[in-house]
């Protein structure tokens, strides 16, 4: 048996900013997603991409946690830090990996206490070197429960994942948003997209999610390539698809680097304007704590 010792909501830790709000004054909005870097050094270098997309006002950061959950306190950490220093609204990434509820709990309560209003609540993937997701003792099986526990017990803004071209382990896109109507049903305030790189993946998914009665904002997931076995190798994990014709000229370009950061900072800038056009409410960088392409495409945009 497990006791969660609720916070006291009597305290304000400061100006309450909940993501959902933003969207609904804010559009279209922008954000960026880092994760905790491994030493100092990449800490600095991370601080430095903060300040570098600081002047371009994003509407929130978020910040992952590790493979397995294994950077939990830096998460927490770095939100507080973004938070403070660079006066960023921030939302931690939560999910099930390795965690009881009474851990998760105390996780929930430290982000309360440092004035942290969002959280994204996910499943999570497997540790590395482990093949498929183990439901802890104690803990949770899906990211739905996640939402649901988050939902009674605390006054958070809650994001949660979903899948343009379904999920890795989904039988179907209908089964996968079966899974999506679940999730806003059990407190979800607004999703946020896997990485696609075909605008009308995003358009096709979004009508499907409305013809099933979900409302809540749909903020698109776009990751700049600049790197093309990295994004191959991406794409293969997270079942995302790359256009034939982006993939051609990629290759096309071989093992000229900066061509293929070009090529990546073009399409992705025309992705971004096609979604606007279209009226996604947001769209969530994936960085991997670099500000050079998302800079770049910030600029075009402008």
């Amino acid at each position: 048996m497990w006791m969660c010792i609720r916070p006291d909501y009597s305290i304000d830790p400061g100006p309450v900013m909940k993501i959902s709000d933003i969207l609904a004054r804010t559009r279209p909005s922008f954000s960026v997603e880092f994760f905790p870097p491994k030493d100092q050094e990449g800490m600095e270098r991370l601080f430095e991409t903060v300040g570098k997309l600081r002047p371009y006002a994003p509407s929130f950061v978020s910040v992952t946690y590790g493979a397995g959950g294994s950077t939990r306190r830096l998460t927490v950490d770095l939100v507080q830090r973004i938070k403070r220093e660079a006066g960023l609204e921030t939302m931690a990434h939560l999910t099930c990996v390795g965690a009881t509820r009474h851990e998760i709990a105390e996780v929930l309560d430290q982000l309360v206490t440092s004035g942290i209003d969002n959280v994204i609540a996910l499943r999570g993937d497997p540790p590395r070197g482990e093949t498929r997701f183990v439901t802890p003792e104690g803990g949770f099986s899906h990211a739905s429960e996640l939402i649901g526990f988050i939902r009674a017990r605390y006054g958070f803004c809650v994001a949660a994942a979903c899948y343009p071209e379904k999920h890795v382990e989904a039988l179907s896109l209908e089964a996968d948003l079966d899974r999506v109507k679940e999730k806003v049903d059990l407190g979800a305030d607004v999703l946020i997209t896997q990485l696609f790189f075909d605008p009308e993946v995003y358009f096709s998914f979004v009508a499907k999610a409305r013809a099933r009665g979900i409302t809540v904002p749909i903020v698109a997931g776009v990751m700049p390539i600049t790197n093309l076995s990295q994004i191959k190798r991406i794409t293969a994990m997270s079942g995302a698809s790359l256009p034939p014709a982006l993939l051609s000229r990629l290759e096309g370009v071989g093992a000229d680097a900066e061509a293929v950061r070009r090529i990546g900072v073009e399409h992705a800038t025309a992705q971004c304007q096609a979604l606007i056009a279209g009226g996604a409410p947001g769209i969530h960088f994936y960085t991997l704590n670099r500000s050079r392409a998302t800079v770049d495409i910030l600029e075009r945009l402008r």
